[in-house]
């Protein structure tokens, strides 16, 4: 061999060496980074695991207000007791031809109920509970919990989880080198420690912190307004990433990859360095106008006006959408072409008579007539149908418009929920699951469908309020600030 053969080949073998070693050492860097959490917490699951590539996928984003370890100078470890609070939780839902993102937010002051859930770690058991915080439910039986619950509560069953803590926000958005935010007039928040100018300001380390946690600096200083918040720093995070390329840059993403690892508690089908990947690369074409940012409706709680609960009928329209994958920023487009329905949102989303369990008394069943319609008449119509047929417990009131009649029901309706809708004429396709207690005929103001009241035959899949979407990434909001805090 020619010496100048020999040695460019052994240049070639040295380059090739070192890149092995470069990679197998991020490799194990990142995969030892990794902290892991079971998925579930007891729950039977119905659907087989997705293909991270190309299969509709739904993942859990948890932030946690976990004290420990770098996280200490927030507070003492008891203020986050247990597993700690999720006082961030968002579901992404990634369609099936990787086209579009809904980011649906859950308020911390959500009441919702929760299922028995078992720690995976201890296996010690905890029984459901009714109207507590949605951001406790993963306190005392770990994140599972949360995941459960939001299954239970949205009739879908989510594939994957993320929690990050505090710290992954800081080192984050220091990577990235800062986050622009808008904010409408200078305001300052003694709780969180922001302090931001009017207008538009670039956040990062502890300010951009400060800015997701902040509770009281925007708009009345509730819950809702701190959603928008964190919304609109997520949008601009993601039209700054995807405008400097950062998701096609190795190098870039290496070192997110690595602060985000390292910050960061997945489920044990997400962690793998190869699947993080595959789930990143599939984000990196999405239209920024398709990315779109939801909050769950919600009203003051009955039981607490300092608490929220879903809004009705709009809180189970949205879950319905979700289960059917609509489209949010246009519910007229077809869904993707590979998605398909899981047998547990079909299941949920249109019981039959067939399912019924053993035979109920009618006279005892709860039955409520919501009339959206506009015209008392259609309620009284309604009611008279039911009573005929036996249903005795009956209450009525005037609710806000809509257009088509649905049938909503609580956990363990569902069958009461079919009979109701089979007697008035309202198809399967809207008898939802909703947070309620027995079943409830929210009536439509569009034309019955036959003589029994219900809804056309031809109509809308799901209605959704026309202002479901707060905004897309594609959106630039200011955030209006407290009137309470704004400074001078």
């Amino acid at each position: 061999m020619p010496r100048w053969l020999k040695i460019g080949t052994g240049i070639i073998s040295l380059l090739l060496v070192g890149v092995l070693a470069f990679g197998a050492y991020w490799a194990f860097r990142l995969q030892g980074n990794i902290s892991k959490a079971a998925l579930g917490a007891g729950s039977d699951k119905t659907e087989a695991a997705v293909n991270d590539s190309n299969d509709r996928m739904q993942i859990l984003i948890l932030g946690s207000d976990s004290r420990d370890g770098k996280n200490s100078q927030y507070g003492a470890p008891d203020d986050a007791a247990g597993y700690g609070h999720s006082d961030v939780m968002m579901l992404m839902d990634i369609s099936a031809d990787n086209k579009r993102v809904s980011v649906v937010s859950f308020p911390r002051d959500l009441l919702v109920d929760t299922p028995k859930c078992t720690d995976q770690k201890t296996k010690k058991q905890f029984p459901a509970q009714q109207d507590v915080m949605i951001n406790a439910a993963m306190t005392e039986a770990g994140i599972g919990c949360a995941v459960d619950t939001v299954n239970k509560l949205t009739g879908l069953e989510i594939d994957h989880f993320m929690m990050a803590d505090f710290n992954a926000v800081k080192e984050l958005s220091n990577t990235v080198g800062g986050v622009e935010v808008c904010i409408s007039d200078a305001v300052y928040d003694p709780d969180s420690r922001l302090r931001l100018p009017k207008g538009t300001s670039k956040v990062q380390g502890e300010q951009a912190l400060a800015f997701l946690r902040a509770r009281h600096a925007f708009a009345d200083g509730g819950d809702l307004g701190r959603i928008k918040a964190q919304q609109g720093f997520l949008s601009s995070l993601t039209r700054k990433m995807k405008s400097d390329g950062t998701l096609s840059n190795p190098v870039k993403m290496l070192e997110i990859a690595d602060v985000v690892t390292r910050n960061l508690t997945i489920d044990e089908g997400l962690a793998s360095i190869p699947t993080l990947l595959t789930v990143g690369n599939r984000l990196k074409n999405i239209d920024v106008g398709k990315v779109a940012f939801v909050a769950v409706p919600t009203v003051p709680a009955v039981s607490d006006p300092n608490r929220l609960q879903v809004a009705e009928p709009a809180a189970s329209q949205l879950f319905a959408a979700m289960r059917k994958d609509i489209d949010l920023t246009d519910p007229t487009a077809p869904p993707s072409p590979s998605a398909s329905a899981s047998p547990a949102a079909s299941a949920s989303a249109s019981p039959t008579p067939s399912e019924k369990a053993p035979a109920y008394n009618k006279a005892l069943q709860p039955v409520t007539v919501a009339n959206g319609s506009g015209t008392p008449a259609r309620a009284q119509e309604i009611t008279k149908v039911l009573t005929g047929s036996g249903f005795t417990q009956i209450n009525q009131f005037a609710a806000d418009p809509v257009a088509s009649t649905a049938v909503y029901y609580g956990e363990g309706f569902a069958d009461v929920a079919a009979d109701v809708a089979s007697l008035l004429g309202i198809p399967a396709k809207q008898v939802l699951p909703a947070g309620i207690v027995g079943v409830q005929v929210y009536v439509g103001s569009s034309p019955a469908g036959g003589a029994k009241g219900g809804t056309p035959s031809g109509g809308a899949a799901v209605d959704l309020p026309d202002d479901i979407v707060n905004q897309t990434a594609g959106d630039v909001v200011c955030q209006q600030a407290n009137p309470a805090l704004i400074t001078r």
